[in-house]
């Protein structure tokens, strides 16, 4: 669905990135069929459906709701169903049962965009004339709570295509599939010793809340790999046995993978003598030169104790990336797999893009972090428990979403993301 201009709403900068944030996530949709707006393969992810439905509802409860009180809800059940985790709002439909939602229908639901854009751009009307900050602000938040679901969108549905046996096609590669060997060799940066800046917002560009305040760290000296591991590297590691040597795994780690029997990335199949990998495309060969994608902080950390590394703190990889360009293979580009690196390129390569790269720092609040007031406090700031973080972006994230202080978190045993490692090691 395209929203059409009118009279009524004049193009301008922060109205037509609106038009073209929102339209970008109906695109995401347009290879589906009715039948998979509702699959939810596990409690962790979402059918297309809600997705569609809670980023609407996310601009109709914080920003309609408090910036245009004339409002009437579009359905006030919605406030339940669409609602991911804010109790300051109401109680929120359980998240394992989201797939069980056969209504509202899909076209429904569209309607319901339609409805609330078409508010939404009739509130930035009225206030064109008028420098309303908070509602600038609000509105800003809620393009970039769209495009992390437009990731999640996508990372959801893989999951949920991959464990039909038809092994489900999201859409054709406009790629060739390039079957390259391996990457050069991978090479060591070394970064000095010093005081390092952390945190979001020095030229006052959004950034989330998680990454503020912007504060000074001191850092060792380290060395980074030039770039992320490739599946011909953790093919090695799997090879060596890497999966049944308990010395290798942080004890909760050597657990998830024995009572869930992993010995190999998700997604990964032996079939026939060759390993396979099920992509947004389809199942392909692996490509050894690929970074490696979709494991958990427990194989990351296990596979850099297997090559003799560590995994990088996230202080560590945003000092080296804040001097790199935001470039690499994003969502725009429409691949939607991590691609292997140029080889000719020298220096850090693929700090952005293709795979977020676990870190070994927990997620936790940045010194003075303060969580706001109201239901947007809970934004971030609630999930500060039991999660590492991952930098960098994949090939599944909008590039001008990403930047080097963008914090992203998981729980250590999660993989349907686009999850993969570089490499670190301390410098004595």
């Amino acid at each position: 669905m395209q929203i059409h201009p009118t009279h009524h709403h004049p193009h301008t900068p922060i109205v037509d990135k609106y038009r073209r944030i929102r339209h970008q996530s109906e695109v995401l949709c347009e290879t589906l069929l009715k039948e998979d707006y509702n699959l939810q393969a596990m409690p962790e992810v979402s059918p297309p459906k809600w997705h569609l439905a809670h980023t609407t509802w996310f601009f109709e409860a914080m920003l309609l709701k408090e910036f245009a009180p004339s409002h009437t809800p579009f359905n006030k059940i919605y406030e339940t169903l669409f609602n991911s985790y804010y109790l300051n709002i109401g109680i929120p439909f359980p998240r394992e049962r989201r797939g069980q939602l056969s209504r509202p229908t899909i076209a429904e639901v569209f309607e319901y965009r339609r409805t609330v854009d078409e508010q939404v751009l009739n509130l930035l009307e009225k206030n064109s004339s008028v420098k309303c900050e908070p509602l600038l602000e609000r509105l800003e938040l809620g393009l970039n709570h769209e495009q992390q679901h437009q990731e999640l969108l996508l990372t959801d549905i893989k999951y949920n295509f991959s464990v039909n046996p038809l092994q489900p096609v999201y859409c054709e590669s406009n790629t060739v599939n390039l079957t390259s060997s391996a990457d050069k060799k991978l090479t060591w940066i070394d970064h000095p010793a010093g005081i390092g800046h952390v945190g979001g917002s020095s030229d006052n560009s959004f950034c989330f809340d998680n990454e503020l305040p912007r504060h000074r760290v001191f850092l060792q000296n380290y060395s980074l790999a030039d770039r992320p591991v490739n599946n011909g590297e953790f093919l090695a590691f799997i090879q060596d046995g890497g999966y049944q040597r308990a010395d290798l795994w942080l004890s909760d780690g050597w657990q998830k993978i024995t009572q869930n029997n992993w010995r190999a990335p998700l997604y990964w199949n032996y079939v026939e003598g060759h390993w396979q990998i099920y992509t947004l495309h389809g199942t392909k060969a692996i490509n050894p030169a690929e970074p490696v994608c979709h494991i958990s902080y427990y194989e990351a950390d296990a596979y850099a104790r297997w090559a003799g590394a560590r995994l990088p703190t996230e202080a560590e990889w945003e000092n080296a990336a804040a001097s790199q360009k935001v470039e690499g293979h994003f969502l725009c580009d429409g691949v939607l797999h991590p691609r292997a690196p140029c080889p000719d390129m020298t220096g850090l390569r693929q700090m952005f893009g293709d795979v977020w790269e676990w870190t070994s720092s927990a997620y936790a609040p940045y010194p003075g972090f303060v969580i706001s007031t109201g239901a947007v406090g809970e934004y971030n700031g609630k999930f500060m428990c039991n999660q590492m973080v991952l930098r960098g972006g994949s090939c599944v994230s909008e590039r001008e979403h990403i930047r080097s202080s963008y914090r992203n978190f998981f729980y250590p045993s999660d993989r349907w993301q686009f999850s993969g490692l570089r490499l670190a090691r301390s410098i004595t």
